[in-house]
């Protein structure tokens, strides 16, 4: 099993552009995960901008374990950042996926990414989220926001690694989801 790190585009019904959201599941493939991708954005034509097979993140080796036998204190985080630029009539994001220990040791770290210290200027700070107190858009245990099903049934083992390859299979561009094999 695997864990896929999707990124979802549609255009809802009354909205005029493109809309995009995060979406993790776990299965054996890609095309396993269509439904699921499907009834997440159940209102909407969806296709895919981004996905990655996570394997490795910060050193650690991820694996798919039944619920339960995880034996480590050591977590995976998704991080959304927000932030402005000089002369953009827009948002900018940037996503992080982090290993440790708690919510608090992931904010420390991001506020030392190149992003966090410079997509904002005066008049135009990056969001505060009063949970964190930071400026993150969104910051979530990925095992929070598994589907219910997949929440229910596996968890997620994280093991430091020294593999000299820890690069995870990724595809950046416009997928259509029945094109997926």
């Amino acid at each position: 099993m695997k864990l896929f790190y999707v990124i979802i585009g549609a255009t809802p019904k009354g909205r005029h552009i493109e809309q995009h959201d995060v979406f993790f599941g776990i299965a054996n493939s890609l095309k396993e995960l269509v439904p699921a991708m499907k009834s997440f954005w159940h209102d909407a034509q969806i296709h895919l901008d981004a996905y990655q097979e996570v394997q490795y993140v910060d050193g650690y080796k991820l694996t798919i374990v039944p619920k339960g036998q995880v034996t480590s204190s050591k977590q995976l985080f998704f991080i959304n950042l927000g932030g402005y630029k000089h002369n953009h009539f827009e948002e900018f994001h940037e996503q992080h996926l982090m290993v440790d220990t708690s919510m608090g040791k992931v904010v420390k770290r991001i506020k030392q990414t190149e992003f966090y210290k410079t997509m904002g200027f005066i008049s135009a700070e990056s969001h505060i989220d009063d949970k964190h107190g930071v400026d993150i858009d969104d910051l979530f245990k990925v095992t929070d926001i598994l589907p219910q099903a997949m929440k229910d049934t596996y968890s997620i083992q994280l093991t430091p690694t020294n593999d000299s390859d820890q690069t995870n299979v990724t595809k950046i561009g416009y997928i259509k989801v029945n094109s997926i094999q």
